[in-house]
């Protein structure tokens, strides 16, 4: 198996409210959703960018944790 150089890049997404989305979007020429989560209150999604996924989007009150520091989605 060849191992591809990409960013190993993980962020973390607790929903602080029920229905908040979570959207992966593609790389490439044409950007577009290609996984897409709903997560409840307390729920937590640990998400990686890959050689597929250059963008996540996030819809709703969450908390996101990444190695730049925190912020928090939906204020």
């Amino acid at each position: 198996m060849e191992v591809t150089k990409t960013n190993q890049e993980y962020i973390v997404v607790k929903a602080l409210e029920d229905g908040v989305n979570f959207i992966g979007l593609t790389r490439g020429k044409d950007t577009r959703f290609h996984h897409t989560e709903k997560l409840d209150k307390g729920e937590v999604i640990i998400a990686q960018f890959t050689e597929n996924t250059s963008a996540i989007k996030i819809r709703g009150n969450a908390q996101i944790l990444t190695v730049h520091g925190s912020v928090k989605s939906g204020d």
